[in-house]
């Protein structure tokens, strides 16, 4: 399994990883990972298994407004793994190479929207326990979680504030009347469509 950088002529695999874990709801994710790529220069990472991209995360620019000045931070979505190569440690792969590139680049921050019990493993913990505002009231509570990295220092706290493609494709929180593929999400420990992407608007119980 070769974990690397997403180039150009990955792109078609990518989406089609994002569809084949989402199914119809698959183009959501996809078109957002398509306009995360071309307005918010992303480290975008793949699980490569011989020459067949198998899974995918995406970290993007977002902002930090703390009290001193804005702080340039870091969220983690997408997250997805093709349904059968699920349960497999890729997705766990993808996140660990992820989380050690933004750390040698000085990222302070890094947030995403997501099932505690499975991104605790890494080191993310609840933002509000951390001196961190959500984005959205629409966002529950529990899925709200960062890990602060070596560069970060206590004075930078304060609101989340999303890149612009994420409000872009209504994908932050959960709105009042959600898809049922949401609400099953919430309730089941295993996804209806055999993939995750954690992330905003996604809040599933499980990882890949």
């Amino acid at each position: 399994m070769d974990l690397r950088a997403e180039r150009t002529n990955d792109r078609d695999s990518v989406r089609d990883v994002h569809l084949r874990a989402f199914g119809d709801h698959g183009t959501v994710v996809a078109d957002l990972v398509e306009t995360l790529r071309e307005t918010v220069d992303p480290l975008s990472l793949v699980a490569d298994d011989g020459g067949q991209v198998v899974g995918h995360v995406m970290f993007t620019r977002s902002l930090l407004d703390a009290p001193r000045q804005l702080v340039e931070v870091q969220v983690l979505s997408p997250l997805a793994v093709c349904p059968d190569r699920f349960r497999q440690g890729i997705g766990s792969a993808l996140v660990i190479l992820g989380l050690k590139i933004l750390t040698e680049r000085g990222v302070p921050v890094v947030f995403l929207e997501g099932d505690p019990g499975y991104y605790s493993r890494f080191g993310f913990a609840a933002g509000g326990d951390q001196g961190f505002r959500k984005p959205s009231l629409r966002i529950p509570d529990g899925a709200f979680q960062a890990i602060t990295l070596p560069a970060h220092q206590q004075w930078m706290t304060g609101t989340l504030v999303y890149s612009e493609p994420f409000w872009q494709h209504d994908a932050v929180g959960l709105r009042g009347c959600c898809p049922s593929f949401i609400l099953q999400m919430k309730a089941s420990p295993v996804l209806p469509m055999g993939g995750v992407w954690e992330g905003p608007a996604r809040w599933s119980r499980t990882g890949p």
